[in-house]
């Protein structure tokens, strides 16, 4: 159970070589997480080239508020990813059908949650931000339709988790990239062919994300395996729950508690004007990119470090984390490199408007060549998480990253008042979080080491 078929190979994840395996399980998650990415990319660029610079600015801008809204409960598939893994790790059959279902189950509730939030209160919200008022109408338009697709998004997101907690990365990839096709071709025909604006764009994204979410939920109803779904079985089983949430609780608050100071961020952002928020949010989409680069990674690194965690091979997880290390540093610094090199013409892609590229580069040249530096940070927190600590990267972030971003924008910026100035509090953020994360994981892992020592017949399957 602590293998899956990837291209027709196993990808052993408790005994095989780890560079080699960490790479080919993360590429398919990269590619799907920067398809699903081009979802909004696909938003911004099309309402950028045929309905204008307001248009635009009021998609990009409210990618802080949904972020806000969504990523609470999109941080408990995480916990689904991890608990999952741990049981396929320990080859607790019944343990992963009891993890699946509740998964399933707790994604419907919440994205039911979700949903009524974000189409009640989007207005609300976005004039918290100090959304520009040429743009309050369009963003409040996008944000409501938006949410009416959550139960779908989230549906999809924690049956992706189960299949990679599998070690199934392979097929997501494949739902993303066809909803992906037809994301882009409805963006074209709503917009340029029926005037729809910002309307259609979020339409489109919508109607991608349940095609999504169908092909997911099929995949797992036809299941083989310990993983497959049964419809008429979706519940949820007290002892799963309070694993994921345990886990994934931590997770999702750490993310939302980023959406807050990336809030108070964009409020900063805001206050530059409209062409200032629309090259903003370009570059934001752009560096997007960078991100979900090294997150694929990060994914990784925590579904490996579960299933080694569920096996007891703690050794193992040393050697997981340095190969983790060194995949991320050299992609984040490769795309990252990448992204600077030819930030121009990407954001032309965007864009027919010069000012908005300008302001573009501005964040990307300083944003793309430092985001190694957040894959670092990323992975340590996932290793956290995949051996049973998840309140501790939680409680890093928020005071690490959050704390000292805000606490930036009301002193910092205060005194330098330019957009650089926001830039710059984001690797020196990283810097501050992965360093104590490191600690903190040294700290936890010779303790781990130590108790197996004295305690080798750990029941770890009932943790």
């Amino acid at each position: 159970m602590g293998t899956a078929v990837k291209n027709g190979k196993k990808i052993d994840m408790i005994n095989g070589p780890l560079i080699g395996g960490i790479v080919r399980f993360s590429l398919p998650i990269m590619a799907t997480g920067i398809l699903q990415h081009l979802y909004n990319a696909a938003d911004i660029m099309v309402v950028g080239k045929f309905a204008g610079d307001i248009a635009q600015g009021a998609v990009s801008s409210t990618g802080s508020l949904v972020g806000l809204i969504t990523n609470a409960f999109i941080g408990l598939s995480v916990g689904a990813n991890v608990i999952v893994a741990r049981m396929i790790g320990a080859k607790n059959k019944n343990g992963v059908h009891r993890a699946v279902h509740t998964s399933i189950a707790l994604s419907l509730i919440c994205g039911v949650v979700i949903s009524l939030i974000g189409f009640f209160c989007a207005e609300f919200f976005l004039n918290l931000m100090g959304c520009p008022g040429e743009m309050i109408e369009l963003s409040t338009l996008y944000v409501k339709l938006y949410f009416i697709g959550a139960p779908v998004n989230l549906l999809y997101n924690f049956g992706a988790s189960i299949l990679r907690a599998a070690g199934d990365t392979k097929r997501p990839l494949i739902f993303l990239a066809s909803s992906g096709l037809v994301n882009v071709l409805l963006n074209l025909v709503f917009v340029i062919v029926f005037g729809m604006s910002v309307a259609g764009v979020a339409l489109a994204t919508v109607i991608s994300q349940v095609i999504s979410a169908v092909l997911v939920v099929t995949v797992l109803v036809r299941d083989k395996g310990d993983i497959k779904l049964f419809i008429t079985k979706i519940r949820l089983y007290k002892k799963e729950l309070v694993n994921i949430i345990k886990v994934g609780l931590p997770s999702g608050l750490q993310a939302s508690l980023f959406s807050i100071s990336n809030v108070i961020i964009q409020s900063s952002y805001n206050s530059f004007g409209e062409i200032a928020v629309s090259g903003v949010g370009v570059g934001g989409s752009i560096d997007g990119f960078v991100y979900l680069t090294m997150n694929a990674v990060y994914q990784a690194a925590l579904t490996f470090t579960s299933q080694n965690y569920g096996a007891g091979n703690y050794p193992r997880l040393k050697k997981i984390l340095h190969s983790s290390l060194l995949i991320v540093v050299a992609s984040g610094i490769a795309v990252g490199g990448l992204t600077v090199l030819f930030g121009r013409q990407l954001a032309s892609i965007y864009t027919n408007s010069p000012e908005v590229v300008e302001y573009a580069l501005g964040r990307v040249y300083i944003m793309s060549s430092t985001y190694f530096l957040c894959g670092i940070m990323d992975v340590i927190s996932g290793m956290l998480r995949g051996i049973n600590h998840s309140v501790y990267p939680m409680i890093v972030s928020v005071a690490g990253i959050c704390g000292f971003r805000i606490l930036w924008i009301c002193t910092v910026f205060r005194f330098f008042r330019s957009l650089t100035t926001i830039y710059v509090s984001y690797p020196i953020s990283w810097i501050i979080a992965a360093v104590t994360m490191y600690i903190g994981y040294v700290v936890y892992y010779r303790r781990l080491i130590k108790r197996s020592a004295s305690e080798p017949e750990t029941d770890l399957s009932a943790k």
